[in-house]
């Protein structure tokens, strides 16, 4: 009786082990164990990060972060983290999540526009994945890579095409600028190649070209009139005679872009810089703003006119009056003078 007794203890312990053990896996491998109240959360994870780094990102995250690190060591994913953003759904169990933290890598989406410099770029760039702006702008200036892919410290710019582009957060400055240069040699189709070659313009010059449109006018509508007059400039072997050129060298000049200038005065034509179109001839060696698609397209796809000359329309603000001779436009240009002199716009 005596034995018996002892019998069923045993077997009440083991039982009661055993339901200890099933319990204790069930909760570090299949128990929902993420803390958020939203639908989804999101794991930011770098390159370089350990478990332990791991770890600290989740705190906030999950219920029981011992409970996730017994489940990854189990899972042997402590010697295996991979960068990258993550997407975490409410609800989620232990075994999901490191499933996730395996091979899920969420895109991020990255959007850029009117950047007028590389810095401007570095700086938007780096608000969206892992590397700071200084790592991307040494990255974009890098000389052995610019020489290799037909750019300079000037036209560098041009090879940024603005849109939105899906890539991992964690991927690095020249992962990143590698996948811009790509983007580029595919939007240079042998369409637009040819477009370009018409024109007799480079790639790199019908950027450059679009910048200025795109900063004399921000009516899309207006734009290839505006790069049929420049177009024509160009054939006569011209000036381009553009004042964002100007007002550009300004800022180059006393290194101020955050300056707004809203009139160029007489003096400002003088100012010596290779931007500055009323002293040199031809297009500029690099964009003075990253001009969209409208205004690349523009370029390509000039409207056909006679048109030489033009200045701002008071009576439609944001378009602007043309004509084919200097006689005609000195006459538009006198209507505009009367009307900015009216405004008080000394600068």
């Amino acid at each position: 009786m005596h034995r018996k007794r002892i019998i069923i203890f045993i077997i009440i312990i083991v039982m009661g082990i055993g339901l200890y053990l099933t319990y204790s896996f069930y909760r570090v491998f299949f128990k929902p164990n993420t803390a958020f109240s939203n639908d989804e959360s999101y794991l930011f994870i770098e390159s370089e990060s350990s478990f332990q780094d791991v770890l600290e990102e989740l705190e906030d995250q999950l219920i029981s972060v011992n409970d996730f690190k017994i489940a990854a060591q189990k899972k042997g994913y402590d010697f295996r983290i991979k960068g990258g953003k993550y997407t975490l759904k409410k609800g989620l169990n232990n075994h999901d999540i490191v499933n996730i933290l395996r091979s899920k890598s969420t895109p991020v989406k990255v959007i850029f526009n009117n950047q007028e410099r590389l810095e401007n770029l570095a700086g938007r760039v780096a608000q969206q994945i892992a590397p700071d702006s200084l790592s991307l702008l040494n990255a974009f200036r890098d000389e052995k890579f610019l020489q290799s892919n037909g750019f300079n410290k000037k036209s560098a710019l041009s090879m940024y095409l603005p849109n939105s582009y899906e890539l991992f957060w964690n991927s690095s400055a020249e992962g990143f600028r590698e996948r811009m240069l790509k983007e580029y040699k595919l939007f240079w189709n042998s369409e637009r190649s040819e477009k370009a070659k018409a024109l007799n313009l480079s790639p790199i010059e019908v950027i450059s070209l679009a910048a200025i449109v795109q900063k004399e006018t921000a009516k899309v509508d207006e734009r290839k009139k505006i790069a049929g007059v420049y177009l024509n400039r160009l054939k006569k072997q011209m000036h381009l005679d553009a004042d964002p050129t100007v007002i550009y060298s300004l800022k180059e000049k006393y290194q101020n872009f955050d300056t707004i200038i809203r009139r160029v005065l007489r003096k400002d034509l003088k100012i010596v810089s290779p931007y500055n179109t009323y002293k040199n001839k031809g297009i500029p060696p690099g964009p003075i703003t990253m001009p969209d698609f409208s205004s690349i397209k523009a370029v390509l796809n000039p409207e056909t006119h006679n048109y030489l000359y033009f200045v701002a329309n008071p009576k439609q603000p944001g378009y602007h009056m043309f004509a084919n001779t200097y006689i005609a436009h000195i006459r538009n240009s006198k209507i505009y003078y009367r009307w900015i002199n009216s405004q008080r716009l000394y600068r």
